[in-house]
């Protein structure tokens, strides 16, 4: 009864799509556990934006996957009520003259090759897409039509549905203690609801991903790292036609998508605030950081310097030394892989990520290479570095 084809740790939305997918895949027995319940860990945390836009093109695939799932996400799943809550309100970049320029056009042009479709704008068509911004200091415009937002608990949660429909056995409120080793092989998981078998165990533990590196004594290079997320009630609309944006001519790199009537959900794409220890509790949201994102909100969109603050909170990321995931095999453990590390980009590349994983895990070809991704690569500096900097789009 405790006898598993497959163990998955984590049920957050790189979890769930991965139960789902070792399912439809023909995993006839999958467990999935999770210490809470699903998608209430830093999924829930997402502020949802998809895009296909990356400067490390190996992201590029992925996104590229993911977006046809999220674009025919019911019939993906095989039901009909099944919903991601996509907004199909396009993606908008910008650059001045600078540092960010020729990143960005190296960016597109790449992007190009890899079949995404894409406009290159002037300052006249940008307005016209996006009315309350101005762009009389933005030397490269682009915009990428298929591309959006959506909800990702509501991935989340559709994507466990679609498991349990597929036979898949989820446990919420079950701590995983211990990750149970015989001769180089992983056979099972004793957790805070007993011993459960399997030789496949896959991780997506997320910011907890420590105590993986505690039960198996592998240095997995990854940190907790807390954003703010604001919502500005400003005196225009920020429709859902019009575009996300990300501005790589403020200081913060800011990016943001409309929250509804004349609501604008904005954040900063640097690094933030290293936490000590895994926590998704909300943090404090200081007075300064208001002041210093309203500033460079309203330097880019002029209406909003009388801007009110709707909401606020704050969502971790499990953050790598690249900014870039881990996935895969881990090294001298047969049976044991992960994918963590996803440096605030998981949700935007979780069905991608969830197949491709399974895929690896059923000894199967994966769609996309799972070289790159290897915990390898930092000892071999072969790392997967964007090009705008740390904390920026990668």
């Amino acid at each position: 009864m405790n006898t598993y084809d497959a163990i998955v740790i984590g049920a957050g939305v790189i979890g769930t799509s991965t139960a789902f997918h070792l399912a439809q895949l023909g995993a006839r027995n999958v467990l999935l556990l999770d210490r809470k319940t699903v998608g209430e860990g830093t999924t829930s945390q997402s502020s949802g934006i998809l895009r296909t836009h990356y400067s490390v093109q190996e992201n590029v695939e992925l996104a590229q996957l993911s977006w046809q799932t999220f674009n025919n996400f019911a019939q993906y799943l095989e039901d009909d009520e099944a919903s991601c809550g996509l907004v199909k309100c396009g993606y908008m970049i910008w650059a001045p003259e600078g540092d960010k320029l020729e990143p960005l056009r190296a960016s597109l042009e790449a992007q190009h090759q890899q079949g995404i479709p894409l406009q290159t704008l002037d300052a006249s068509q940008a307005s016209e897409l996006l009315p309350i911004a101005r762009f009389d200091d933005a030397a490269l415009i682009s915009f990428e039509p298929e591309a959006g937002f959506a909800d990702a608990y509501l991935v989340a949660t559709s994507f466990a549905r679609a498991a349990r429909r597929r036979g898949v056995t989820v446990k919420e409120g079950v701590n995983v203690e211990r990750l149970i080793v015989d001769n180089g092989r992983v056979v099972g998981v004793d957790t805070s609801a007993g011993r459960f078998l399997s030789d496949q165990v896959v991780s997506t533990q997320n910011i907890w991903t420590p105590e993986l590196a505690a039960w198996t004594g592998l240095s997995l290079p990854v940190r907790a790292e807390r954003h703010t997320v604001l919502a500005l009630e400003g005196p225009e609309a920020y429709t859902f036609n019009m575009p996300v944006f990300k501005d790589l001519a403020s200081s913060g790199m800011l990016y943001g998508r409309s929250y509804g009537g004349t609501q604008m959900l904005v954040s900063e794409g640097v690094v933030g605030e290293t936490l000590d220890s895994p926590d998704t509790e909300q943090g404090d949201v200081s007075l300064d950081a208001i002041v210093e994102i309203g500033a460079q909100v309203a330097e880019r969109f002029p209406s909003f310097e009388t801007a009110g603050l709707a909401t606020s909170w704050t969502g971790v990321y499990d953050v790598t030394p690249d900014w870039n995931p881990v996935l895969g095999q881990l090294p001298g453990i047969e049976g044991l892989s992960t994918g963590f590390g996803f440096s605030g980009h998981g949700f935007k590349l979780s069905p991608a990520v969830g197949r491709i994983l399974a895929q690896q895990a059923l000894g199967m070809p994966t769609d996309v290479s799972l070289a790159p991704y290897s915990i390898e690569r930092f000892a071999s500096g072969k790392l997967l570095v964007g090009k705008y900097g740390s904390g920026a789009v990668s």
